[in-house]
């Protein structure tokens, strides 16, 4: 199960970078400056507040984290703890975390999200993360496509 929600979210990472890296900007204006600020939920068993790096996050978790992508837009790194895998994915803005969300949203599944930060671990752990690392957790749909009528 691990191995196949790893691929998932492995191909997520790729096609949420897609976009990031073919983007251009030609514009100065800074469209973040005039939005929302950003709900942040601290941990309240740990007391740290969001974002974090991959490694506090694992550190958290009680896991020591392996990274397998270091890019520009996203750190992701994997690790077992002693109740679960989780695989742990830090962003450098805001807007990479929900672009990415948005490409993980095709595949389903259910994730802890917080300040640019993601954990994906089965369903029944997420709930006891909260408690250390705050954020929510948040189903994302899936995209089933219909069985062909012949």
């Amino acid at each position: 199960m691990f191995k196949q929600l790893a691929r998932g979210v492995a191909l997520t990472a790729s096609l949420a970078l897609l976009p990031l890296a073919t983007a251009c900007s030609g514009s100065n204006d800074d469209a973040s400056a005039d939005s929302e600020p950003t709900e942040v939920s601290a941990a309240p068993a740990a007391g740290v507040v969001a974002p974090a790096k991959v490694e506090v996050i694992a550190g958290l978790i009680g896991c020591t984290a392996k990274i397998r992508i270091d890019a520009d837009e996203l750190r992701e790194g994997v690790c077992h703890a002693k109740k679960a895998d989780y695989i742990i994915t830090t962003f450098p803005e805001e807007k990479y975390k929900d672009t990415w969300l948005d490409s993980a949203s095709i595949y389903g599944g259910t994730y802890l999200v917080g300040t640019r930060w993601v954990v994906a671990a089965k369903p029944e752990q997420l709930g006891g993360l909260r408690s250390k690392l705050g954020g929510t957790v948040q189903q994302l749909g899936g995209v089933n496509p219909a069985p062909s009528a012949s």
